[in-house]
């Protein structure tokens, strides 16, 4: 198998409204295409990243974000040249995965009945769960808001946090001891940028939910930094921020060794065969609001079904991916 060309196809899709976490907000939705032709006929056909502005500059080549596409784009070929999903490619140890949906976003007037009503319409979109935005109030305030998000999606639906890195550790605590009574599955990334592996695991030792992070790491020698002073319990490092499958499957042999169970930000057309390879792989996640993410609803043109929480893993070739040609000519920018 030889290739013979590259296509970098960056996409840009304006958002109805704002998203907003603790330090950032997101306005469209951006990712990257990236086709492989190889002179036996097979195209890769697979899509990275949910950047907010640089989707073109990746096109371009930002080293490790188009070292992800490149890298995907060759697994997706490598599934197609011998007939099997990356996941079997992988290992294939399980064909479906829980699913939940990021949400909870900061966003001027929400008030609780909003947040109730928000994970309502999770539950009908077939959601196992919540990944609720916090960090961005006081941690009372944010207590508050996740009570009103359990008290609306009852005992049984996933309830996570993520601060996005908005608190110091004696803030991240506060709010862990005020949050604990809601069963939350886990905390993810509590503490600021700055100091946050250190900061991280005073967190964890002082609560007993589970501590998340990874997203923010560019290589798996960095999660081994998160594994070695025992700042987490979950990983989601992102293959599309660090440099594609090749680098995550390195990741999650280091979490399996170190008894750390394995997630991934986002992009759930990739996180399904990553996770669905492994023994200790969690949940996929994705936007279940039609307004957050036009890729998931839309342009993946193919999604598998999302039933009772359940998403089946796609079964065709490489990462078995069909996409809306009107659609990416329509919000084409490189």
């Amino acid at each position: 198998m030889r290739i013979h060309s590259v296509e970098a196809i960056a996409l840009d899709i304006p958002l109805k409204k704002d998203f907003g976490g603790s330090t950032y907000h997101v306005r469209k939705r951006s990712t990257v295409i990236t086709r492989l032709r190889t002179h036996d006929g097979l195209v890769s056909e697979v899509y990275n990243g949910d950047n907010r502005a640089h989707g073109p500059e990746i096109a371009r080549k930002i080293l490790l974000e188009a070292i992800a596409c490149v890298d995907c784009a060759i697994w997706d070929l490598l599934g197609k040249a011998l007939g099997k999903s990356v996941r079997e490619l992988l290992g294939g140890y399980r064909a479906e995965l829980p699913i939940i949906s990021i949400g909870g976003y900061y966003m001027e007037g929400k008030t609780h009945a909003d947040i109730a009503r928000e994970m309502e319409a999770y539950r009908r979109a077939g959601m196992a769960g919540c990944k609720f935005k916090v960090g961005g109030l006081s941690p009372e305030d944010d207590a508050r808001r996740v009570e009103a998000a359990r008290r609306a999606a009852g005992p049984d639906f996933v309830l996570a946090v993520d601060a996005n890195r908005g608190w110091g550790a004696q803030d991240a605590i506060r709010f862990a001891h005020l949050v604990e009574p809601l069963d939350i599955r886990w905390f993810e990334e509590p503490c600021h940028w700055y100091d946050d592996v250190a900061l991280m695991a005073r967190v964890r030792r002082a609560t007993r939910i589970p501590i998340t992070a990874g997203q923010s790491e560019i290589t798996s020698h960095a999660i081994r930094r998160l594994l070695d002073a025992g700042a987490v319990d979950f990983v989601n490092y992102d293959s599309s921020e660090g440099g594609g499958v090749t680098d995550w499957r390195r990741a999650a042999g280091l979490c399996h060794a170190a008894g750390v169970q394995m997630a991934h930000h986002e992009e759930p057309q990739i996180a399904q065969h990553l996770l669905a390879a492994v023994p200790h792989g969690t949940f996929v996640e994705c936007f279940a609001d039609p307004d957050r993410d036009p890729m998931w609803q839309t342009v993946w043109a193919n999604r598998p079904p999302i039933k009772n929480g359940v998403m089946t893993v796609s079964s065709g070739p490489g990462f078995g991916i069909v996409l809306d040609e009107e659609l990416l000519k329509r919000y084409r920018v490189a």
